[in-house]
């Protein structure tokens, strides 16, 4: 319904709302600068737990801790960090068989009293796997029992209530987020170990994707001989459908290009013979190319600075070794 509209109560609601909204967003706003005078030295032994281990991080946490828990273990396992997560009411019936002496054990609980960890968390320490916990309060059981604790206490939840985790699950969330880029430079993990775990994304395409894998080869290269006519170039240009073909000395090695550009600049001038003119006379002698090893997004980069559909690829030698326009990067999903 149109405010203007609106009866005087619903208009009150409406903007009692957008009041709302922007209090929870300053009073999340002030949770997460309050982590900042917590990096200290305990998020630097943590730190040094990860690094060190052998096996993997297993990220636990029960109700909306445990939702936190779930995406912090997945943000690490993308960026270089092997984690999984472990639900502790399924550890206490059979689960804690998946942690090994190997691994290190995070566990969330923003009272750090949550009941299902406790249970768990003993027989951990038995194993003698290091335990980092995440809590809320310091002086909780969950704190006392870890080797090394984060504090992530808030000032206020952003419910009115006091009752819906809020403030509380941002600022674990956050605190997770910093212990995996941490870890991430300590690592030196780059894009391309990025790409690797995420080859089904398009960051994964763009990383992962040559241009040999999507270029044009063989017999589906158009390319013609020095002693073509333009409408020889013509011809093969409609045949292999890439809106250019290369022009080749007996070689093989590239000379030139001619376009659908330089065809419509042809087809302009009335004074022109198509089948009498040598391609040579209007190709371009100094075409963009690309080596076949480099990423298909570099292609797409040279294309567009370039304000060209095509590309023919080329070895060190001069040699044409293939061609690729726009469609082929649409079709890899590179662009």
């Amino acid at each position: 319904m149109n405010a203007q509209l609106a009866p005087a109560s619903e208009v009150e609601r409406l903007s009692h709302c957008a009041r709302a909204a922007r209090q929870v967003v300053d009073i999340e706003a002030r949770a997460i600068a309050a982590l900042a005078a917590r990096i200290d030295g305990d998020f630097t032994r943590a730190c040094a737990l990860m690094l060190a281990c052998e096996g993997r991080v297993v990220v636990s946490g029960m109700g909306k801790s445990g939702h936190i828990a779930r995406k912090i273990a997945a943000t690490l396992a993308s960026t270089g960090t092997p984690a999984f997560f472990v639900h502790p009411a399924e550890a206490s019936h059979g689960d804690l068989g998946m942690i090994t002496r190997s691994d290190v054990v995070l566990a969330l609980s923003n009272s750090g009293e949550t009941d299902e960890l406790l249970m768990v968390l003993p027989v951990v320490k038995r194993k003698g796997v290091p335990l980092i916990g995440m809590t809320g309060n310091a002086r909780s059981s969950l704190a006392k029992l870890a080797d090394v604790h984060l504090d992530v206490s808030v000032s206020e939840e952003a419910c009115p209530l006091g009752l819906a985790p809020t403030s509380s699950t941002t600022a674990a969330l956050v605190m997770g987020d910093a212990l995996a880029i941490a870890l991430l430079e300590a690592r030196g993990f780059t894009a391309d170990d990025f790409a690797e775990s995420h080859p089904a994304g398009q960051l994964g395409r763009r990383l992962l994707v040559h241009i040999r894998d999507v270029m044009h080869q063989g017999e589906r290269i158009p390319r013609v001989p020095l002693e073509a006519s333009v409408s020889d170039a013509l011809v093969e240009m409609t045949r292999k459908n890439l809106g250019m073909t290369a022009v080749v000395d007996a070689d093989g090695r590239l000379a030139g290009v001619f376009t659908d550009g330089d065809l419509r600049r042809t087809l302009d001038d009335a004074s022109v013979d198509l089948r009498a003119t040598p391609v040579t006379q209007l190709m371009s002698s100094r075409p963009k190319t690309i080596a076949a090893e480099r990423l298909a997004i570099e292609a797409a980069q040279l294309m567009e600075a370039h304000k060209i559909n095509a590309l023919l690829v080329v070895d060190a030698a001069g040699l044409l070794v293939g061609a690729l326009n726009f469609h082929d990067l649409l079709r890899a999903r590179v662009i």
